[in-house]
């Protein structure tokens, strides 16, 4: 399988942005959130399979993966014994920026969640996640954190791809399943709108598609000396 250039693979980052761009002013988020909730809340919100397996068991899951990952640096296993060092520096260190990312914007976001609006019996006003104003609820919801539980491993595509394409397109499908489904059972039980995932899978995907960007133009000498210690 032919790798991406890197004008493609820019080309498909600008275009999934002008796609969440036009999602946005959609209008669907609070009609597909409808589905799940209403006047009287969010009937899912502690249903055990999207709070107990999907919630916390996708977190526990998520950091047993990205510990691997940095532990592999060093005594790569399985599927990482595959790459040089440099790559798996860098797998690591896209997966805990991607985190980080999200994490931080949401730190300082004034959205709210879906089960904080007055639409779901709550006192929250439905504003613009890029609003500047807090919304009267408790905020900090924008961008889906959860959901990066799985997309904040899209930077293994860049990773895996030189030296095992098949794997890499496999491991970026099986980082986008996931992060969509984490975010698909938050989304069920009020805590996200779908606009909220897919902003955090393209800024997970972007964070990554940068770092790659980055260490394609370390110096010879500086990639040579840190990959030195292929598998």
């Amino acid at each position: 399988m032919p790798i991406a250039s890197a004008p493609r693979l820019w080309l498909a980052t600008t275009l999934a942005l002008a796609a969440l761009l036009a999602w946005d002013a959609s209008g669907l988020d609070m009609a597909m959130a409808q589905w799940f909730g209403g006047p009287g809340g969010f009937p899912l919100r502690q249903h055990w399979l999207f709070s107990g397996v999907l919630h916390e068991g996708g977190r526990f899951a998520s950091w047993a993966v990205a510990l691997w990952l940095c532990a592999g640096v060093w005594l790569p296993t399985g599927w990482l014994g595959r790459i040089q060092l440099s790559r798996r520096v860098q797998l690591a260190l896209t997966t805990l920026l991607a985190v980080l990312v999200v994490s931080g914007l949401k730190a300082v976001s004034p959205t709210s969640c879906p089960w904080d609006l007055a639409e779901f019996g709550r006192t929250a006003r439905h504003l613009s996640h890029w609003a500047l104003s807090g919304d009267g609820g408790s905020g900090h919801c924008f961008p889906a954190g959860h959901a990066s539980a799985g997309f904040a491993f899209v930077g293994g595509y860049f990773a895996f791809r030189r030296r095992a394409p098949a794997l890499a397109c496999g491991w970026l499908t099986s980082a986008l399943l996931a992060g969509l489904a984490l975010g698909l059972s938050q989304q069920a039980r009020g805590a996200h709108f779908m606009s909220h995932t897919l902003w955090t899978g393209w800024l997970c995907w972007l964070t990554a598609l940068l770092v790659d960007t980055l260490w394609a133009a370390l110096p010879r000498y500086g990639a040579s000396s840190i990959s030195a210690g292929t598998s």
